[in-house]
């Protein structure tokens, strides 16, 4: 595996409309994540990845892209984001915008020339269909947030669109060479301004399984998941190639792929030294927990569950190319309230979860306020106190299984996005320092409790342990380890305990203790150092240690 610019880095999200509000109008701007450059500058953030801030009418949080040139006047200017990339060029920082091209939003001007004329130029952009009232659709496939994925065409009583998301947001036609040289000239427009590259969403779904077919209903709405249809469709890799050679591999620059579906045989493809991706992120984990009931019967994710899942995606790529590694991001609940039982979430549980993902070979992602140790809402009182959009469908979809008002809200309070939506916990001011205004997302109560400032003072917090992991993972003496030492799990058979080595120049061992009962770990060899511990321990044992409940070691052999 060839070496990179970017495989020493530390990268972390930032959700612009919940980060920090600079204007007073409740919604986080870009001039908001300028102010705090030196603050990510301090924890040690090299790579800063924006979910989008493109102008949209914010249907779905503005994946849904209007205009891909221009930034929402409710985060900024062009100025302002060229004044970003400078000040965080200036830090050491590289700016990765969202690269958001399944779709675009029924009011970008691509879709509403194709309503004008659906046989014309722009109507091929995108996947118009025939169709009379009364008759069945061209398919079966269900939308991501419920519902078919066809939507009569504006204008036209005879014509579907596709959408696989929004019905505000209309597939693009990947199909169409032409569609597919507008993307690239944006993708390029976006380099040649300064940006270090881009997070790829959900590309997996560019490619579709042609011609449109049904699939069989897989719930009492006689519809089929669109997963039936991506598990088929084949060819995606022309695509994606194609994109790599007229964008990214012309600058070097970082990509990052939302990939689902994809098969061991195309890894070298997508992650390789010459992949599609610089690196695509591990899912593994977001995965656990889900069943056939989907939202009505969530399983618990326990340690064992965990640490088999990381163990695999990572030994599935060993040797071909760098994961990007995540504990949440904005699509996901939040990682602590997931992967720890609610009776068990402390600073210690949430620094072991912290230390199990850090270590694990390749890039490690961070997502706001993962670094404070943000948690779920705790109660929901309403729907309305809710913003996301698939809140509705899902909401409805519990009532009608027999859930009541109180429980259907009570698993939104669990599994809802708006859990890493809800607004960075600054401080225990007004609004928790995000805004002077009013919070467009109900704040999460317990930030008077669980904020920056807070834990800024306090070395012991989960703030300052995560700050000492990425200085590790940069030191002179470990970094070469660290990101390119070899990994091999270590004592896997021993239940809810997490433990694998990292060995190059040193030889290192990363261990857990994934549950809250105390256990007893033999030590492959002699601990010679402690390098981080979630309990401040001293080097106390030799070739056998009784870890404690969540506890965590990393040591060097």
């Amino acid at each position: 595996m060839k070496h990179q610019w970017w495989h020493e880095k530390v990268a972390y999200q930032i959700y612009p409309k919940s980060f920090s509000d600079s204007n007073g109008d409740g919604i986080g701007d870009i001039r908001g994540i300028i102010n705090k450059l030196d603050y990510l500058k301090d924890l040690g953030i090299d790579i800063l990845w924006l979910s989008p801030i493109y102008q949209s009418p914010l249907a779905d949080q503005g994946y849904d892209i209007s205009d891909y040139y221009n930034i929402d006047p409710r985060f900024g200017t062009l100025e302002d984001l060229d004044e970003l990339i400078a000040e965080g060029k200036k830090r050491g920082i590289g700016i990765v915008m969202d690269l958001v091209v399944n779709h675009c939003s029924d009011e970008h001007e691509w879709f509403k020339k194709a309503c004008e004329d659906p046989d014309g130029y722009y109507g091929k952009f995108f996947y118009i269909e025939d169709h009379k009232p009364g008759q069945p659709l061209p398919c079966n496939w269900r939308s991501y947030f419920g519902g078919n994925c066809w939507e009569p065409l504006p204008g036209h009583e005879d014509k579907v669109y596709l959408h696989v998301f929004h019905k505000k947001q209309p597939d693009l036609n990947w199909e169409n060479p032409e569609l597919r040289k507008e993307v690239y000239k944006m993708i390029n427009w976006w380099l040649d301004r300064g940006i270090a590259g881009f997070r790829i969403d959900a590309i997996i779904n560019i490619k579709k399984k042609l011609p449109f077919s049904n699939y069989p209903e897989d719930r009492d709405d006689g519809l089929s998941s669109i997963n039936n249809m991506l598990a088929e469709a084949t060819g995606i890799g022309e695509f994606l190639d194609e994109m790599a050679n007229e964008t990214f591999r012309k600058y070097k620059a970082f990509s990052v792929g939302e990939v689902f579906n994809e098969k061991d045989e195309e890894l070298t493809d997508f992650i390789g030294d010459n992949g599609y991706f610089s690196s695509m992120f591990d899912f593994s984990t977001s995965l656990l927990g889900t069943n056939e009931n989907g939202w009505m019967d969530p399983s618990l994710i326990t340690g064992e569950a965990y640490k088999n899942a990381i163990f695999a995606a990572h030994k599935r790529v060993e040797g071909i190319g760098f994961l990007s590694n995540i504990i949440e991001n904005h699509d996901q609940p939040r990682g602590v309230s997931r992967y720890i039982p609610a009776s068990d979430l402390s600073d210690k549980s949430k620094k072991m979860i912290a230390g199990s993902y850090f270590f694990i070979p390749g890039l490690p992602f961070l997502y706001q306020g993962q670094e404070i140790g943000m948690e779920n809402y705790a109660h929901i009182s309403s729907l309305s106190d809710l913003d996301d959009c698939a809140n509705a469908d899902i909401y409805d979809a519990l009532i009608k299984h027999g859930f009541t008002d109180e429980q259907a809200l009570a698993q939104l309070a669990f599994q809802s996005r708006d859990n890493a939506r809800s607004p960075f916990q600054w401080s225990a001011n007004k609004n928790a320092g995000f805004t002077e205004g009013e919070p467009w997302l109900m704040l999460n109560p317990n930030y008077k409790k669980i904020n920056l400032q807070s834990q800024q003072a306090d070395e012991n917090s989960v703030f300052h342990f995560y700050k000492e992991m990425i200085k590790l993972r940069k030191s002179a003496e470990y970094s070469n380890t660290l990101v390119y030492g070899t990994f091999e799990p270590y004592m896997q058979e021993q239940k809810n305990l997490l433990a694998y080595t990292r060995k190059l120049d040193k030889n290192m061992l990363i261990i857990a203790n994934y549950q809250n009962d105390p256990q007893k770990v033999v030590l492959p060899s002699a601990a010679k150092k402690i390098l981080l511990s979630n309990t401040n321990r001293s080097l106390d044992f030799n070739t056998t240690v009784q870890l404690s409940g969540y506890e965590l070691l990393i040591i060097e052999l």
